[in-house]
This record gives structure tokens, C-alpha cells and sequence, in this order.
């Protein structure tokens, strides 16, 4: 829905409703407490504590969720009435989810060969807070896990869900400027001309980029240069997705472009999606201007 997320009190009434109602039930770690995941988490955490090596090893008791957990596909036992109170949240308003903070209880040592059980109640729902976040509700679960049938630990998670804040709209960012030196300024000025200049050494005739004082094969010092014909193929790429730079909009692919010449550049790869850039994708060189200032070589993918 819509608008203003709800904050009346028969709103919050109905959230409350749901405390006290299980979470998860009757859970069956996925593998019992074993030695590799424990030493994998110790190398992870650098904990060379000797209580977790050897014939009477016992697991980190930080490690009381890890075997409660269900890896990447949705867990089955989590009820019908946790998906109802967040999507009651999600269909106020309160859509996003951060993790706030959790508390455990450690009641008993797990060691090797553990099964694990758990369950997991819906502990507590806040009243309406406001967050530097966003206005929302904390959701508190509770589990219980078990070893064996016995109690050894409670774990308490919590999550805010919020709608989140406004934020001040900002100017636009101007991308960053090319840093300019002797070295490279007649390769900008070739840009500004709307030409890709290649160096090439007047003594082996070898072509090199990026632009450098010298020859890397022969070591002359002299050189002139090639207008390259724009024509190339993807070398190799990535998909920015994070982290946001201002002035760029991820997701976006950057090229590794293998010009028709032999050398290579790094640039965008622009007018294809981005998950459709592909090793070998011919593309095409294109200026593009991103401001009154900033003119930039870019490669147009070319497909088929």
C-alpha cells in the first residue's frame, strides 16, 4: 500500500496480537554440532582457544544460531503467522528490514554429535520508533535450542522494520576529472577531437597504451601516434553493483576492450543491458559528454 505507513492504535494492536505466537517450530538442524564447521568458524574468527580441538572439543558457544540456521533455501518450519506479521509491516509501509542486534543464553556446552532442535516465538513488538533509519516497529524473536531434547541455549534476534526516512534530494555529482600530466595530455587532447590516439614508437613501431614516456620494448624515448579505428572486442568485463559512487547510477559494466590495433583499454560498455555484455561481444567507440566539461571514450555494444 501506498502513502503514510499506519501509526493508529488499532494498528498497532494487531501487531501486538501476534506476541506470544511461534516463530518457527519444531526446527531440525540441517547437520549435527561437527568439527569441521568448528573449525571452520575458529579459523574464521582467529579464536585458537585448545577447548575446541581434540577429543573433547566443545563448539564456540557464539555458534548456538549456526546450527540452527537453514543455508540458502527458506526455512520450513517457519509458521504462517510470522509471514502475517511481516507482511501486515510490508503492506504499511514498513517494507525495508535491518537487523538491529541479538543476545544469546548459553545453558549447556555443545559438543560433537549434538542433534540440534529448536523453536522460535514471536517475543515482542514494539510501539512506533523513530530511526536516523526510518520510522518502524522492532520484532523480537525468541529460539530455543535444544541438544538432545535438553535446553542449551536462547537466542534472541532482533530486527527493526521501517519505512524508510526522507532524504534531502542532493545536486548532481559531476564525475570525477581524468588526471592530466606530460605523459598523457595529448591523449585528452585527441579525446577533445573526438579521436582514440594510440602511441607508437619511432624506432620498433610498437603500439603501447596506456600512453607512457617510453617505449616498454625497446626503451626509445620517441614516439608519434595512431588514430585507432574504434573498432574492438570485449577482453574481459565486471557488473558494478556496489559500492554507489556519486555521478554513477550500478548497476554497470566496465570493459576490458581489446582494440582492432592489439591494445587494450578499460572503459564503459554502454547501449546493451548490462547483464547482456559478454568476452567477445564486438563493440564500437563512441564520445560521450557528461557535462560541459567531460568527454569521455566509451564502447557501444554491438550485438547481433
Amino acid at each position: 500500500m501506498s502513502g503514510e505507513p499506519e501509526v493508529h492504535e488499532e494498528f498497532e494492536a494487531r501487531l501486538k496480537a501476534y506476541e506470544g505466537r511461534p516463530a518457527a517450530a519444531t526446527g531440525v538442524g540441517r547437520d549435527p554440532v561437527n568439527e569441521p564447521m568448528i573449525r571452520h568458524w575458529c579459523e574464521a574468527m582467529g579464536d585458537t582457544s585448545p577447548a575446541y580441538t581434540g577429543p573433547d572439543a566443545v563448539a564456540p558457544p557464539t555458534m548456538l544460531q549456526a546450527w540452527t540456521m537453514a543455508g540458502l533455501t527458506r526455512r520450513p518450519e517457519r509458521t504462517a503467522a510470522y509471514d502475517e506479521l511481516l507482511t501486515l509491516l510490508d503492506e504499511s509501509g514498513h517494507g525495508a528490514v535491518v537487523a538491529t542486534d541479538c543476545e544469546q543464553e548459553y545453558l549447556r556446552p555443545l559438543r560433537p554429535g549434538d542433534e540440534i532442535t529448536f523453536d522460535s516465538v514471536i517475543e515482542s513488538v514494539s510501539g512506533r520508533k523513530t530511526t536516523k533509519l526510518g520510522a518502524g516497529y522492532f520484532v523480537t524473536t525468541r529460539t530455543d535450542v535444544r541438544a538432545g531434547g535438553e535446553l542449551a541455549g536462547t537466542h534472541r534476534f532482533r530486527i527493526l522494520k521501517y519505512a524508510p526516512a526522507q532524504r534531502p534530494s542532493k545536486p548532481a555529482e559531476r564525475r570525477p576529472r581524468p588526471v592530466v600530466n606530460r605523459d598523457n595530455a595529448g591523449f585528452w587532447e585527441g579525446v577533445a577531437r573526438h579521436e582514440l590516439l594510440i602511441q607508437r614508437c619511432t624506432a620498433c613501431a610498437t603500439l603501447r597504451f596506456p600512453w607512457l614516456p617510453g617505449c616498454t620494448t625497446c626503451g626509445s624515448p620517441d614516439w608519434d601516434t595512431v588514430e585507432a579505428s574504434g573498432e574492438g572486442t570485449v577482453y574481459s568485463y565486471v557488473v558494478l553493483h556496489h559500492p554507489p559512487f556519486p555521478a554513477f547510477e550500478p548497476p554497470y559494466a566496465v570493459g576490458l576492450i581489446e582494440l582492432a590495433e592489439g591494445v587494450r583499454m578499460v572503459s564503459n560498455v554502454v547501449g546493451v543491458p548490462y547483464d547482456k555484455v559478454r568476452i567477445g561481444m564486438p563493440v564500437r567507440l563512441e564520445f560521450r559528454a557528461y557535462d560541459d566539461e567531460l568527454v569521455l571514450p566509451v564502447f557501444q555494444g554491438v550485438t547481433p
